[in-house]
């Protein structure tokens, strides 16, 4: 027999034992539960990032679809894919690195400039040769800037590296164009920045910022 004087109960041994019993069961079935919904809300955020994944690959072929030329069904759902990975790894803005895209070649399948520039985000071939070695793509000759999805990537890289050697993205988005070299030169010798080509980029962004939402 247990006694407890202070609260006037006597238990006995086996009731005490069930009552521990009791108790370590609860126990046992709270951590359970509260594990559960720790695994249920994991389970809800990560659906809810797919969702939202999902919604801005389909926000990016919005785009591709209004304003490509040339393409097929899956070649603008690939080109939304690596436009959605490529802003994921260098923190671009969907919508600003379409701009880019569209100020380039509008989104025109094969395009080429006059100063023979190639593909989606119009790269010249020597500057391209160069962006594939260093993400690993195999560099045939000047036709595979004609491949969207490496001319996107090789762009986005080239972006990103006049974002870090000028610590300004204004800068970097004049240099893409200018090159790196002519800007250089210009900011050395105090000349004012072009702004043609800036004014045109932001100008897009602005416009795909009003029509769509990523």
């Amino acid at each position: 027999m247990i006694q407890s004087n202070r609260l006037g109960l006597f238990l006995s041994k086996p009731v005490a034992i069930l009552f521990v019993l009791i108790y370590l069961s609860q126990s046992v079935l709270i951590i359970y539960l509260v594990k559960e919904k720790f695994d249920l809300e994991k389970q809800i955020n990560f659906q809810r990032a797919r969702i939202s994944e999902l919604e801005e690959k389909l926000q990016i072929l919005q785009v591709i679809e209004d304003f490509q030329i040339g393409f097929n069904d899956e070649e603008k759902a690939e080109l939304a894919e690596v436009i959605h990975s490529e802003c994921k790894k260098y923190d671009y803005d969907p919508l600003f690195l379409m701009a880019m895209i569209y100020t380039e070649s509008s989104f025109k399948r094969g395009q080429v400039s006059s100063a023979g520039a190639e593909g989606l985000m119009q790269i010249r071939p020597f500057v391209g040769k160069s962006l594939a070695g260093k993400i690993g793509i195999d560099w045939q000759d000047s036709t595979t800037l004609f491949e969207p999805e490496l001319n996107v990537r090789m762009g986005s890289l080239h972006l990103f590296e006049m974002i870090l050697k000028f610590k300004d993205v204004r800068k970097a988005v004049i240099s893409y164009n200018l090159g790196e070299t002519a800007l250089r030169d210009r900011v050395k010798l105090n000349k004012p920045l072009p702004k043609s080509y800036i004014n045109k980029v932001m100008d897009n962004y602005n416009m795909f910022k009003e029509k769509y939402q990523i």
